[in-house]
């Protein structure tokens, strides 16, 4: 983090900020911190055109099939996913692990019109829905990699909720920062979001400043990555802006 950079404690005003910065710019922001692996694979919004969604991971967590635990049953079981969804908080964004398995939708229309009443922000999974036009019409923003008919207990197993987990790839644990938009869904660790606050806004600026240069017909070379003639033109820029 630059060092004297104000430290912001409240979500509100982080994921105002955020909300204003493409996934695409924070994988750069992390991707300078070494961290590779923040983009949810498989997970891509069935709804195209939605604004940016920001919040806090709430992690649920399928495994694999077993005939004596996944049934019909199991849904009415204390830890069941109607019980998980009970247990989200407003302004979530619900992660959940399906280890990739198309052929057993985690969700449905009743669970997410559950969720959307609850105020939860969105879900994302890197396995798919059921009841496609049904969770559409509940309004729940919805990150995933498809839909088919079988219920979940088709291929999955349901063993928990709020504990680290893997969807798409990503190591996520309950808080992480979640970020949406057409790209995919990105997290961002909670223990580096000071970092990426401090910094994804001023990527951001000088992206946009670059493809307005691009727009003028300058040639790429020296300008993306800037070179020291580059960046000098672009701080003057900075400093009319402010001005």
């Amino acid at each position: 983090m630059t060092t004297g950079e104000t430290i912001m404690t409240d979500d509100t005003e982080a994921f105002d900020i955020l909300r204003r910065v493409s996934t695409a710019t924070i994988t750069t922001v992390l991707l300078k911190k070494g961290l590779r692996s923040v983009w949810v694979r498989g997970a891509k919004p069935l709804t195209p055109g939605r604004e940016r969604i920001v919040g806090r991971a709430f992690t649920l967590r399928f495994v694999p099939a077993r005939e004596d635990l996944a049934t019909p049953a199991s849904w009415a079981s204390p830890i069941s996913t109607r019980a998980a969804i009970e247990q989200m908080p407003e302004g979530c964004i619900a992660v959940v692990d399906a280890m990739g398995v198309k052929d057993a939708g985690i969700f449905g229309d009743i669970l997410c019109a559950r969720m959307s009443q609850r105020k939860v922000a969105a879900l994302v999974t890197d396995g798919v829905i059921r009841d496609l036009v049904g969770v559409l019409s509940t309004g729940l923003p919805v990150w995933a990699d498809g839909y088919a008919a079988p219920p979940s207990v088709a291929g999955l197993t349901f063993v928990g909720w709020q504990e680290a987990i893997g969807c798409g790839g990503v190591a996520v644990f309950p808080d992480d920062v979640i970020v949406l938009d057409q790209d995919g869904a990105v997290l961002i660790p909670q223990a580096l979001l000071q970092d990426v606050l401090a910094e994804a806004a001023e990527q951001e600026r000088m992206e946009d400043w670059i493809m307005s240069e691009v727009g003028r017909g300058v040639p790429l070379p020296g300008l993306y990555p800037m070179n020291e003639a580059t960046k000098a033109r672009y701080l003057e820029f900075k400093k009319r802006a402010v001005a």
